[in-house]
């Protein structure tokens, strides 16, 4: 691919800035749209099984917005057939309007030729006439999720279920206690949307331009990661995308940004908050560590004794940097800060402000810090953070 001339010359400050804003870190949020704005604005947010604070799709929107209600947060996303769950980045929750534009990806899951699990012959066409006459169902409802104990040993109604999601003949309606909720697509998808009319240059020539308008700027390789894209299918497709080349400094690679992102400087209030590590702000370590100068991984499945940060560090964003990143429990309503990174003094005001607000959200009345990775400045953190809590 012959590299476009760059119609902008950002510095690294200008596109960290930039990439805050596309990603509602920076200026006063539309709380009128809310969690929906949120889900449209970033167009897609990670699902995760890891609940420490809470689950990572319901610390998105509270990064952003501040403490709304949990409860609003799973109705938001999933009342009035608001969004549907697919494969995007992971498995994320995805805004209704663009069913149509996974259309390839269901094309290409429909011309799979290998699985990992086999399916029982007759077992998917009676999942399907199941769901049609007592839908929506669980898994379980369907006829068990699994064979045995073991995550990986499923049923054969959860592979026939699994595979009719993938090819778009089923959908995720809701997730209850983090089971999915299956029902047809012919019942749950508006009949407007419901369809894969769209050829794939169509349905790549979309998710590119959204990927770049939710990062503001990125390289080629950020915005294929954004819906995980291969890079040829962006290279296919950018041009005719919406977003223009730009050359940011110390990035070392050709970007595309946001037209609109060039048009006036972001301004207006910082965000002070944790992140989940599934954040789309920083889902992509190397993106991460190109921005931010922030070394982030998550750790739950690495062995406890070789563990740096703790089991689910969360990074702290406060004034547009990350300043610190928290390992987080809950002891009954006691917050529990089980270890702290902190990137200097000037630090500890805002991550004690991102974890006192945390603590109210999720209906705790107390916080301990346990370990900080400078062990003078545990004593101050604990002090600000029960002055705020006070």
């Amino acid at each position: 691919m012959t590299t476009p001339r760059p119609l902008a010359d950002l510095s690294a400050d200008e596109a960290r800035r930039i990439a805050l804003r596309a990603q509602g870190f920076i200026g006063a949020p539309d709380r009128r749209s809310g969690v929906r704005g949120i889900l449209r604005h970033l167009g897609a947010i990670q699902l995760d099984t890891i609940s420490v604070l809470a689950r990572s799709h319901e610390l998105v929107p509270y990064a952003r917005l501040g403490a709304v209600g949990r409860r609003t947060v799973e109705d938001a996303y999933w009342q009035d057939t608001h969004s549907f769950e697919y494969w995007s980045h992971a498995a994320c929750i995805l805004p209704i309007e663009e069913w149509p534009h996974f259309a390839f990806r269901r094309r290409s899951y429909r011309n799979r030729p290998h699985w990992n699990h086999d399916l029982p012959d007759g077992v998917y066409d009676q999942v399907i006439k199941q769901l049609r006459s007592e839908g929506p169902l669980t898994a379980t409802e369907l006829g068990g999720a699994k064979k045995t104990n073991d995550w990986w040993d499923w049923s054969g109604s959860k592979v026939a279920v699994e595979r009719a999601l993938m090819y778009g003949e089923v959908v995720c309606v809701e997730r209850r206690g983090w089971k999915r909720i299956y029902d047809l697509a012919e019942r749950a998808v508006p009949d407007d949307l419901l369809h894969d009319e769209l050829d794939d240059t169509e349905c790549l020539r979309r998710l590119v331009g959204l990927a770049g308008r939710s990062l503001g700027v990125g390289t080629r390789a950020d915005i294929a990661d954004y819906h995980r894209l291969k890079g040829e299918q962006v290279d296919a497709v950018i041009a005719e995308s919406g977003l223009v080349p730009v050359s940011v400094e110390g990035w070392g690679k050709p970007a595309w940004a946001d037209p609109a992102a060039l048009e006036t400087p972001p301004r207006g209030r910082h965000r002070t908050t944790l992140l989940s590590p599934f954040d789309s702000l920083i889902w992509e370590r190397a993106r991460t560590e190109r921005i931010f100068g922030f070394t982030h991984r998550l750790e739950a499945y690495v062995p406890k004794q070789k563990r740096i940060h703790g089991y689910f560090a969360m990074p702290v964003l406060a004034g547009g940097r990350l300043v610190g990143r928290v390992d987080p429990a809950r002891e009954g309503r006691t917050l529990v800060a089980k270890q702290v990174t902190l990137d200097g003094p000037k630090a500890v005001p805002a991550v004690a402000q991102a974890l006192a607000e945390a603590a109210t959200w999720v209906d705790c009345t107390d916080a301990r810090v346990e370990r900080v990775d400078t062990p003078e400045l545990r004593e101050p953190l604990a002090q600000e953070l029960a002055r705020l809590l006070g």
